[in-house]
């Protein structure tokens, strides 16, 4: 058939057949199928700034590190939604524009960077360098690959980065910091306040009477948000790490019995001995004074002969593993208290020594501690199991393997949750009891139903999860919840009652009347406050409190909530110490104004810049970089 096709295409009338023939193909597929063939293709330009391009690949590259930095950080994977709410990819773009400004500006101002001074930043850099202090060309070869980048690309941008830095330096390098400004900070930092207050209880509120139908019922209604069931989730969880795979059971009594002695001071007290010693020049010496103690004489006085002063005679008290000379350790040890030794050949001498004092040891037995030892062992035997295992069961789960089958394949704890919700507490509001909860939590709820999610990395091995269902949040009716709905209106009515209290009898207070006798006629006692700093709550006042009083002018008065109750206060006193600008505070308050300064004039650089480039980004452009598109 397609030879005679080819025939027929070679005469006139089979060329105009043909021609009419694909022709009609062409337009059919172009209306209904590939449509594409008359529509322009998809942007490859993200941004514009100035000359300077910035593509689709460019922040789909930056958008995907900075989302896997966030996943090592929080230890979790980050969910496209979740970073769409953290705004990441306007924080991406809005970085490389501002990368772009810089260098555009750069550019115009004739700037650069000789390469001497890119290579001594790249042979400098700590990174970089081995363990003799000297840049390793291995290392850096190893840098390059991990964050895939080569030789050329990386010189390139590390002179882009070294031109914004030095035009940064030129912005905002030796800031001047108004001593107005100083001052202020100061004053906000180091001011003390004192205040004379009276503390109404919510029992000062009076009777509050139980709500009727109607009034709790529109209480609810108004607060149904406050009283929502949250989402809960249910999740299976694996974890391998050493404790799960230790098996003390086959830790033998000798191996354990070999670490117990190996670490006795672990389990107690060991023996302690204080002991004398003398020193000889010679065997010969050492020996004739050996027999004079056998023949009566006291050691002191041996040591007197040789003029050893007591002092010197005290070698000191030691445990067995603390000595020095292991020769004179076993013999010391092994005597009665009060016996002399015979000669010993030690480390610096022949010596004779005495034991004078005996500590016996306090250590617990070896039968308390067996259990212990047995794990510990285990466990340390289990750690270099790990990887493999971890890899054993990512073959598993690359099979379609369930979790609940493969711990029980590997001999390991499956624990299942029923229910979760963001915050990592269960339906009754109490904490579950997850390894690694709050990654695992975040995780969980950053995946779903059947996803195959990968394992989360943990400071001892590995996590994996499975979400097992799903119960949407939802409103709960007046039914369930009514008396949580009773006490929170009745802590509505008695915090409306004592501001209402508390408003009025700070008023008396502002019009002149005696703390003392607006106290006593509201039935409370007057107390005082000193050294009050701001954010910092102290005796019964809280920090809300706390910072209504340095609000207000000395001499006034006020009120504010604190704790259950409400505080009404009258400010007495407020002192602020001189600035004292050599001390070392002082310049860490002076270096933090000039960071902010600093930042705040680049921010506005780059923002005139930008005005002056008509910097232009395609929202369509970057939604596709990022993989947001609906």
């Amino acid at each position: 058939m397609l030879r005679n096709m080819r025939k027929a295409g070679q005469t006139v009338v089979g060329k105009i057949i043909a021609t009419i023939f694909f022709g009609a193909i062409i337009v059919s597929f172009a209306i209904w199928g590939i449509g594409d063939i008359f529509r322009a293709t998809p942007a490859s330009t993200v941004a514009e700034v100035g000359s300077t391009t910035i593509s689709v690949e460019q922040v789909r590259e930056a958008y995907t590190e900075e989302l896997q930095r966030l996943g090592r950080q929080f230890r979790t994977v980050i969910s496209p939604e979740q970073a769409r709410a953290f705004g990441l990819d306007q924080q991406v773009i809005n970085n490389l524009v501002t990368e772009a400004v810089m260098a555009e500006k750069a550019k115009e101002m004739g700037l650069s960077v000789s390469d001497e001074l890119v290579a001594g930043s790249i042979v400098n850099n700590p990174a970089f360098k081995g363990a003799d202090g000297q840049f390793n060309r291995a290392l850096f070869d190893q840098a390059l690959r991990n964050v895939n980048l080569s030789e050329a690309g990386f010189v390139q941008e590390q002179r882009a980065s070294m031109l914004r830095l030095h035009l940064a330096e030129a912005l905002a390098g030796d800031v001047t910091v108004p001593m107005a400004a100083k001052e202020a900070l100061h004053r906000y930092a180091s001011e003390r306040r004192s205040a004379s207050y009276l503390l109404l209880t919510p029992e000062l509120a009076g009777d509050i009477p139980a709500p009727t139908a109607e009034q709790l019922q529109s209480f609810f209604n108004e607060r149904k948000s406050d009283f929502r069931a949250p989402e809960y989730r249910s999740v299976s969880v694996l974890a391998l790490d050493a404790a799960s795979l230790a098996r003390p059971e086959t830790i033998s009594e000798a191996d354990a019995r070999q670490r117990y002695e190996q670490q006795k001071a672990r389990y107690g007290t060991p023996e302690r001995r204080t002991i004398q010693q003398i020193t000889f020049p010679s065997q010969a010496e050492a020996e004739a004074a050996a027999a004079k103690i056998k023949g009566g004489t006291a050691f002191e006085a041996l040591a007197a002969e040789r003029n050893i002063s007591p002092q010197d005679l005290e070698l000191g008290t030691f445990t067995k593993a603390e000595m020095l000379d292991q020769a004179v350790a076993e013999a010391a040890f092994g005597l009665e208290q009060g016996a002399v030794s015979a000669p010993i050949a030690g480390r610096f001498g022949p010596v004779l020594v005495r034991v004078t004092q005996v500590q016996p040891e306090a250590v617990r037995p070896f039968e308390d501690v067996a259990a212990d030892l047995r794990r510990e062992i285990a466990v340390e035997r289990a750690q270099g199991q790990i990887e493999k295992i971890h890899d054993e069961i990512e073959d598993l789960r690359a099979g379609a393997k369930p979790l609940a089958d493969i711990a029980r394949e590997k001999g390991l704890t499956l624990i299942q949750v029923p229910a979760v919700d963001a915050n990592g507490l269960d339906k009754a509001g109490s904490p579950v009891n997850l390894p690694e909860k709050d990654a695992v939590v975040k995780a969980a709820f950053a995946s779903d139903i059947g996803v195959d999610n990968e394992a989360l990395r943990t400071a001892t091995g590995y996590v994996w999860y499975d979400v097992t269902g799903i119960e949407p949040s939802r409103e709960k009716t007046l039914d369930e919840v009514r008396e949580q709905v009773g006490a929170q209106w009745r802590q509505d009515q008695v915090a409306q009652r004592l501001s209402e209290r508390a408003r009025g009898l700070a008023e008396r207070l502002e019009k002149g009347e005696a703390v003392e006798a607006v106290a006593q006629e509201a039935g409370v006692s007057v107390k005082n406050a000193a050294d009050l700093s701001r954010n910092a709550a102290k005796d019964d006042l809280a920090v809300e409190a706390v910072n209504r009083i340095f609000a207000v002018p000395v001499g006034k008065a006020g009120h504010a909530a604190s704790g259950e109750g409400r505080a009404v206060f009258k400010v007495t006193a407020a002192t602020v110490p001189p600035l004292v600008t050599t001390t070392q505070q002082a310049q860490n308050t002076e270096t933090q104004l000039r960071n902010a300064y600093g930042d705040d004039l680049i921010s506005q650089y780059i923002a005139q810049v930008r005005q002056e480039l008509e910097v232009t980004i395609n929202q369509q452009a970057l939604r596709r970089a990022t993989g947001s598109e609906s």
